[in-house]
């Protein structure tokens, strides 16, 4: 049975997911060895650590581990001012680990120490769905579709929210190593694009999805195969971001900034273009002007460059002062 607990007040975005903990390289023992902290993590969680930083309201729909690494996970978002009522404490696997490794120039690669691991473990029945029916927007991504039963969990959350009427935000966040095989990625990945109204893709992503990493083309491409698609978004990494809203395309350089970690960079950008829309009561807006689309870039990418520049990915949430400071107090009154 679906779960119908009374929830009180409105809630701007919920968003549904996985939660773990990111062990990010902190420098060597006096031995030389590699030491890692403890950091929150998991997508769907940072975008919303990073829209709480700027005053929205929002809750948490995932599992974790009823074990240590649980716990502290579900403080560190209930301090971040986000809602945990709907966090399930699974006694079927331990909390989801991931270590992180970053390169010369702070990007990142993963090992995922999953299997199973307790975000699997949320199901349909465990979805408090009055928490969607307080939402104006819902926020989910693919590495909840890898397994079951979270990826049902998964499908049929974002179909009810779709049916409310909600705003429908996205992104597939592909992390090849949790899948069994590059063909079911692709599937599901495109399976939860039916879904969507605002996507958020990688470069790396694009070419995965559509076969070119020709900004134009490929987002051209998605859009016309997903009618939902309102706004499709590339991350271009220190060299900005591009977005296609209908016809309407516009592009933002981006920030040069001291990177550290680029761990929830894409997160925070995301939640930069979802506090715009939210900001501008613009959640329902279908016709973009490339002015408009322009200025919400500039916000989000300022929020995804800030937010490379300390170490985790929850800990660097940027706060407006600081996007203020980087691009202008005119970029604020904008988004």
């Amino acid at each position: 049975m679906v779960t119908k607990a009374k929830v009180e007040g409105g809630i701007d975005v919920v968003a549904l997911g996985e939660l773990l903990i990111d062990f990010t390289p902190n420098g060597v023992s006096e031995q030389g060895q590699p030491l890692f902290e403890r950091n929150p993590g998991g997508a769907p969680a940072n975008v919303l650590a990073a829209l709480a930083k700027l005053g929205c309201s929002t809750a948490f729909i995932g599992a974790v581990g009823d074990d240590a690494f649980g716990h502290y996970l579900s403080g560190v978002l209930a301090q971040s001012g986000i809602r945990v009522d709907g966090i399930k404490y699974s006694a079927e696997a331990n909390t989801t680990l991931a270590f992180v490794h970053l390169d010369a120039s702070g990007d990142r690669s993963f090992s995922f120490y999953r299997d199973p691991g307790a975000d699997h473990m949320l199901r349909t029945e465990d979805v408090n769905r009055e928490q969607i029916d307080a939402a104006k927007i819902f926020h989910y991504g693919s590495i909840s579709m890898t397994h079951e039963p979270s990826r049902t969990a998964t499908i049929e959350t974002a179909s009810y929210a779709r049916s409310q009427g909600l705003l429908i935000s996205y992104d597939p966040n592909l992390r090849l190593s949790l899948w069994d095989n590059e063909a079911l990625a692709k599937e599901r990945i495109l399976e939860g694009l039916k879904y969507a109204d605002i996507v958020k893709l990688s470069e790396e992503e694009l070419l995965f999805l559509t076969g070119t990493s020709e900004l134009e083309a490929g987002t051209k491409l998605l859009c016309e195969q997903f009618a939902s698609l309102s706004m499709l978004l590339v991350t271009l990494g220190a060299s900005g971001s591009y977005c296609r809203a209908g016809e309407v395309t516009a592009a933002h350089a981006g920030y040069s900034v001291e990177v550290q970690d680029t761990t929830g960079a894409g997160d925070a950008f995301l939640a930069g273009i979802l506090y715009g829309l939210l900001t501008r009561q613009a959640v329902g807006q279908s016709e973009w002007t490339q002015e408009q689309l322009s200025a919400l870039l500039a916000f989000a990418n300022a929020m995804g460059a800030l937010t490379a520049t300390g170490k985790g990915a929850i800990p660097s949430m940027p706060s407006l002062e600081l996007i203020a400071e980087l691009a202008g107090s005119s970029v604020i009154s904008l988004a």
